[in-house]
């Protein structure tokens, strides 16, 4: 006679299918969420690449009133109002690059010294996987760079 059968564990049934569903969905979501931040990061550099084309434009743009009222003997004399017009006068002959949506010029444009032209440049990024989303919820990525240029009157 035998004694009593040990106690097996039960059998462990179930489905693999469902870990790499979950798995497949976490993969995804980081490979879209890498390429918006791709997107964002490329929309960055459009941004401050035309800013700081707009601040060395801005830095070479004199106040025409106070070089005919006081001559050009030193550097040249920025006001806000000089840089502001062509800082708005190349932005609106520039094209915006691919992955910006809008942009326009924000405070603090204008030169905080005399010397320099500071720029601010805002622009709304366009996202290609998920861009759809944040807009649906009423948000978006808006991108703000400033860039600084000096022109020396050698």
């Amino acid at each position: 006679m035998r004694g009593p059968l040990p106690l097996r564990p039960p059998r462990e049934d179930g489905q693999i299918a469902v870990l790499i569903l979950g798995l497949f969905v976490v993969v995804l979501v980081f490979i879209l969420g890498a390429i918006d931040v791709t997107a964002a990061q490329l929309a960055r550099m459009r941004v401050l690449d035309t800013a700081d084309a707009i601040a060395l434009d801005a830095a070479d743009a004199l106040d025409i009133g106070a070089v005919y009222e006081g001559g050009v003997e030193g550097p040249l004399v920025l006001t806000d109002n000089s840089v502001q017009e062509a800082a708005t006068a190349h932005l609106s002959r520039t094209p915006r690059p691919i992955g910006i949506s809008s942009w326009n010029l924000q405070a603090p444009t204008g030169t905080p010294d005399g010397l320099t032209a500071e720029v601010t440049l805002s622009g709304r990024a366009t996202l290609p996987m998920t861009g759809w989303i944040l807009e649906s919820l009423g948000g978006g990525v808006t991108i703000t760079v400033t860039s600084r240029a000096r022109a020396p009157l050698l």
